[in-house]
């Protein structure tokens, strides 16, 4: 595999994780509202838990474009 179609596929990853913590803070913004601790909290790790692969992956990513 190229460096261009690796790096191509590492942003990709990034930019899913990325898209997946964002679902998890809206819905731990909607679950606040509603006032329901339980569901934000729940939301609110699965959030970090995607945000922290996110980094790592955008990390790599840009790593191996800068290459």
């Amino acid at each position: 595999m190229s460096i261009s179609n690796q790096a191509s596929g590492l942003h990709q990853q990034a930019a899913s994780d990325h898209e997946a913590a964002a679902k998890h803070h809206l819905s731990a913004s909607e679950s606040h509202n509603k006032n329901n601790v339980s569901e934000a909290k729940e939301s609110a790790k699965k959030a970090m838990e995607a945000c922290n692969s996110a980094q790592k992956k955008t990390e790599s990513a840009c790593s191996t474009t800068a290459k």
